[in-house]
């Protein structure tokens, strides 16, 4: 029922299914892209819009080509982000992209502090640029930029100080 057939009896078919499909003229098999390309999604202004999500806070950006200026909540990035860290926060994905200085972002941001604001700006600075520019998504999405922090503040308990911290136990 077995038939012993060898890896050089392997190969041989494989050469000669090799010549069967060069006879015919048609090419092996056509290397299919490694994913599908998304269509570019802008409005009628020319702009990509997305929305970003980070502990409480959302933001609303607005991505489009320019000189690279960051309006957030109609003030300068670096009034709104006084902390350099938050702007380095919002800088990624252009970093990242390596895009830094080609695109102008206007974002309004609700809800949350400054560190969770900056989050979601960055979140939806990275989704609107893989709107914008599709090809970039995978590099984008490599660096982890496209997820979500789900993280969020957990909830007091009752019968507890804080979320886990019970009150100071008394022996007498």
């Amino acid at each position: 029922m077995a038939d012993n057939n060898s890896l050089s009896d392997l190969a041989d078919l494989k050469d000669i299914a090799g010549e069967a499909v060069e006879t015919i003229g048609a090419p092996l098999a056509p290397k299919a892209p490694a994913a599908p390309l998304r269509e570019q999604e802008l409005d009628a202004h020319g702009r990509a819009y997305a929305t970003g999500r980070r502990k409480d806070a959302v933001a609303r950006v607005w991505l489009k080509p320019g000189t690279g200026k960051v309006t957030v909540n109609g003030r300068d990035q670096e009034v709104y982000f006084a902390r350099p860290t938050l702007r380095l926060v919002i800088d990624q994905p252009f970093q990242i992209a390596d895009r830094a200085g080609q695109y102008d972002v206007v974002a309004t941001v609700k809800g949350g502090g400054l560190s969770g604001q900056a989050g979601a700006v960055k979140h939806g600075i990275a989704q609107a640029l893989a709107k914008f520019e599709p090809a970039l998504r995978t590099t984008v999405k490599a660096a982890g930029f496209l997820t979500r922090d789900s993280r969020v503040v957990e909830r007091k308990k009752y019968g507890r100080a804080k979320a886990r911290r019970s009150f100071q136990f008394s022996k007498r």
